[in-house]
């Protein structure tokens, strides 16, 4: 079984995807991805020019600062 892929929420902006991947709208339609693209930051902030890609837009204004539970011991 392959790993699974990493997503990460960055502090207080979008969320990174490594690797190559596809993003699809709600019909199945790709949305355009630059070839050799290494990572996609998908916005969660709801104000990209861009979406569902990040452009940047969340600086000062986005906050969201999620952490995932703390490992039990």
């Amino acid at each position: 079984m392959s790993e699974p892929i990493t997503l990460r929420c960055r502090e207080n902006g979008p969320l990174v995807v490594p690797g190559t991947v596809k993003v699809v709208d709600h019909l199945g339609n790709p949305f355009p991805i630059p070839a050799g693209k290494e990572v996609v930051a998908l916005c969660r902030c709801g104000l990209s020019k861009n979406k569902p890609f990040c452009d940047g837009a969340h600086k000062g204004v986005f906050q969201g600062c999620d952490l995932a539970p703390a490992p039990q011991a």
